[in-house]
């Protein structure tokens, strides 16, 4: 049974996005508004489905766990899409391209985290203290996410991994549509749409990180975890092209990301002592992040009545808490 689903699920994530690639977004085009809208209900009502289909068929405790991880990763993964916007605005990477980075960095994405996550239930169900580590590490990064004030790198070309790739491969000065790899006289060389791949996936890593402990601490099913991983990081080029320009306005969901951290830390590192029942710690999570959304929206809107703009505002548009670039 097992088999079956791992198989079904990872036979239609391809099919998806192959059509997504191949059909929909097969010629380099500039994302607009609309588009991007449309695109980011199609993947949360098809993560919405899946979640219902979880419900349904395998219990009611097990759909509460796969839309609270849900809810965690989307939330968590808000603040990736403004390190995307630093990588293109670092390499230059026109916007009829960037979506093709995307692509292949989501695609990228999806491999890394299915083996890291295999690695960790593995772990976890070998050594049952490595659930405490996890727990601790996630009150420091929510802890050093509230402090960092929004303090990161905002230089991806200085990535250590993109540094080391230009030592040691070709590279070319200019784009050559929407290839990766071109043939020289010297053999293959990257473009830059390379480069801003690599300095991608090197982010993702570093967030996968930190975010996957965090579902270990609804569940540590490798399928629901991996499931609800993987519409999160599907829904998540779209949601650049939706929110990359609106950082300002969310300059209190850093704080709210923070607080849903520590909270599932400490929920991890108290599971031998309490047990939270699954629709109590989903709602808290949704009351923390709807928290932080409307004050955000509400001190958009005071300064925008006063004429102060936001820009003294801490978004984590303006930043990245992670020092993934």
């Amino acid at each position: 049974m097992d088999l079956i689903l791992w198989a079904a699920f990872l036979i239609g994530i391809g099919v998806f996005l192959a059509l997504d690639l191949g059909v929909f977004h097969r010629s380099a085009h500039i994302v607009p508004p609309r588009e991007a809208l449309a695109w980011t209900t199609v993947w949360v009502s098809l993560a919405v489905t899946f979640g219902i289909g979880v419900f349904l068929f395998l219990g009611s405790e097990t759909g509460i766990q796969w839309f609270t991880g849900y809810v965690i990763e989307y939330s968590l993964s808000v603040d990736n899409v403004f390190v995307f916007a630093l990588v293109f605005a670092a390499f230059a990477v026109p916007r009829e391209l960037q979506h093709r980075v995307l692509f292949w960095g989501v695609l990228g994405a999806l491999v890394m985290r299915l083996v890291l996550i295999l690695l960790g239930a593995t772990l976890i169900e070998t050594y049952h203290w490595i659930i405490f580590v996890f727990g601790a590490f996630l009150v420091f990064t929510g802890i050093r996410m509230a402090m960092s004030h929004g303090e990161g790198s905002s230089h991806p070309e200085k990535n250590p991994i993109v540094r080391f790739a230009t030592r040691h491969m070709r590279v070319v000065p200019e784009f050559h549509g929407q290839k990766f790899l071109i043939p020289t006289a010297a053999g293959l060389a990257a473009t830059p749409l390379m480069l801003a791949l690599i300095a991608i996936e090197t982010s993702d890593l570093i967030f996968a990180v930190d975010s996957i402990p965090a579902i270990f601490a609804v569940t540590r099913d490798p399928f629901i975890v991996f499931t609800s991983n993987a519409f999160a990081i599907l829904g998540l080029r779209s949601l650049y092209f939706l929110l990359a320009n609106a950082a300002e306005k969310f300059r209190y969901l850093r704080l709210g990301l923070s607080a849903v951290l520590v909270f599932v830390g400490i929920k991890m590192l108290m599971t031998d002592i309490y047990h939270m029942e699954p629709l109590v710690s989903l709602a808290i999570i949704l009351a923390i992040l709807a928290a932080s959304i409307i004050a955000s929206l509400w001190a958009d809107r005071r300064d925008r009545q006063s004429g102060a703009g936001t820009g003294s505002g801490a978004g984590p548009g303006s930043v990245s808490t992670h020092e993934a670039v």
